[in-house]
């Protein structure tokens, strides 16, 4: 018996190829056809797969591949609360955080919300005394996505200075520290289990760095973003300000939670509460919009083509808006750490590839950096571009308009190359890329933009057949730098060599 997901594959390895300027010169409307947009409030984002080698055909593979990959049942249960992580026995509820799913899941999710949002504003209020600062202490999704959303909402309007500190060496949380009033300083402290190495053992320098700068109460300076409050009560933070958040948030997908505090006291409630209604406004068309109309979809037929058919190993983001300057990091931990598997969720070894290496830039430094590799180089290497129609500066408007023309000749350059008699002048082009064009980066649209990527992510695996909710590759490292720490346990001459000379064996 024939398997319907081999057979959807096989199908698609046997799709003709035919170069981007033959896909435009066949179709005159390949541009509408493959464009499409969102509405996320006030404005509205525009994705164009228009410059990838999508075509009629091999969206029609794709929607077959995802019937039989049981994609719509996989995406109902992501939204009805039921266990789509089944490694770890669990739902993924990050869509009800912004109100999107079972009606129990959502009805939990808005009570810790109100609770958030009564400390946020008490904070703003000064009942805990005059902040100007926040250094929150995270690590992974406990620090990426806080740090990508203040650095792209708050930049000129911040009610709170925020510093994000994820790095256990020294050196970053003594830069917060120097940017600090310890007086006016709180420390949040944003760990799902409240156990992590790293986040705890920049939690007790910074309590020590308050202790040491004459506040009386270092601990009254602390509120905890956990889904395990009782831990955080052993460690010392009093139960009024520990915001918990649910186990089946995970902590990639956390920003909408509680770890998005430092969102919050930056930008404002309002702010924040924006955002997390832009992300709504995706999970309502990722939930309700089918096929090749799915954006989120459309976007993982392109991404699965290039990796999966094509055989490109990496996929390259350029946001060309300094207020994204951080999406890369962000994408890559989201992208990576989810899709990075190597079985599928039955447990068998996956046949193919799976999560491309995701890497980026901003424009337009990388230009002058990267994309000579882009343009000549002999690798596949899917581009994705990133810009927003209004600028967030209010300079001479010829930056933003340098900015904009540039992104866009970046894509066209991609596609059509240029022929040249001298060889190292010659540029092959059909290469692909896709635009993400933002009408402006305000809060809703930066959620919506997040919202997209993480379904997106989800599109991907169920495609594969793989779960992007689990993350044990990440554990193995620790537990060797756990018996590195406790002396036990011997390790291969070259890691007992470096032991030695770094004075640790």
């Amino acid at each position: 018996m024939s398997d319907p997901r081999s057979d959807a594959w096989q199908a698609l390895k046997r799709a003709p190829e035919a170069t981007l300027s033959e896909l435009f010169a066949r179709d005159p409307r390949r541009v509408e056809k493959l464009s499409g947009r969102i509405e996320t409030g006030e404005g509205s984002i525009l994705f164009d797969w228009s410059k990838t080698h999508l075509t009629d055909a091999l969206l029609a593979d794709f929607e077959a591949l995802a019937k039989a990959a049981g994609f719509a049942e996989l995406r109902r249960k992501l939204f009805a609360g039921e266990v789509v992580n089944p490694t770890e026995g669990r739902a993924a509820g990050h869509a009800a955080l912004r109100g999107v799913g079972d009606e129990a899941s959502v009805a939990d999710a808005m009570a810790l919300a109100a609770r958030m949002k009564l400390l946020v504003e008490a904070i703003h209020d000064g009942a805990l005394g005059e902040v100007n600062h926040l250094i929150h202490i995270g690590i992974g999704g406990s620090a990426l996505g806080p740090a990508l959303a203040v650095d792209a909402l708050a930049r000129d309007i911040a009610l709170v200075d925020v510093h994000v500190v994820s790095n256990v060496d020294g050196l970053a949380l003594e830069e917060a520290f120097r940017a600090c009033d310890p007086a006016t300083t709180l420390i949040a402290v944003a760990s799902k289990t409240f156990t992590t190495t790293e986040t705890m053992t920049n939690a007790a320098s910074a309590l020590a760095w308050l202790a040491d700068n004459g506040v009386a109460d270092p601990s009254g300076r602390v509120i905890a973003l956990t889904a395990h409050p009782d831990k955080a009560v052993e460690w010392g933070v009093d139960e009024t300000r520990i915001l918990p958040f649910a186990e089946s948030v995970g902590g990639r997908y956390s920003l909408w939670s509680s770890i998005g505090v430092p969102v919050a006291l930056a930008v404002g409630w309002d702010d924040f509460v924006a955002m997390l209604d832009g992300a709504a406004s995706v999970d309502r068309h990722f939930r309700d919009t089918d096929g090749r109309a799915n954006l989120c979809l459309r976007a993982a037929f392109a991404d699965l083509y290039y990796a999966r058919i094509r055989g490109a190993e990496t996929r390259a983001v350029f946001a060309y808006d300094e207020r994204l300057r951080l999406l890369p990091d962000y994408l890559q931990q989201l992208e990576m750490e989810s899709n990075g598997k190597r079985v599928t969720v039955d447990g068998s070894r996956v046949d193919a590839p799976t999560a491309p290496i995701t890497w980026g830039g901003v424009g337009t430094d990388a230009q002058h950096a990267v994309f000579q590799l882009l343009h000549q180089g002999t690798h596949l290497v899917p581009v994705e571009f990133v810009a927003s129609v209004a600028p967030g500066d209010n300079l001479d408007p010829a930056h933003h308009r340098i900015l904009l023309m540039n992104c866009f000749a970046q894509g066209a350059a991609l596609m059509a190359g240029k022929a040249s008699g001298d060889p190292a002048r010659s540029y092959p082009g059909d290469r692909p890329s896709s635009t993400i064009l933002c009408d402006d980066l305000d809060p809703a649209t930066l959620g919506a933009l997040i919202a997209f990527h993480e379904h997106r992510t989800f599109a991907n695996a169920a495609l594969m057949g793989i779960n992007p909710f689990d993350q044990f590759g990440v554990e193995l490292g620790k537990e060797i730098a756990k018996k590195i720490e406790q002396g036990g346990g011997r390790f291969d001459a070259s890691t007992e060599a470096l032991l030695q000379a770094a004075g640790l064996g």
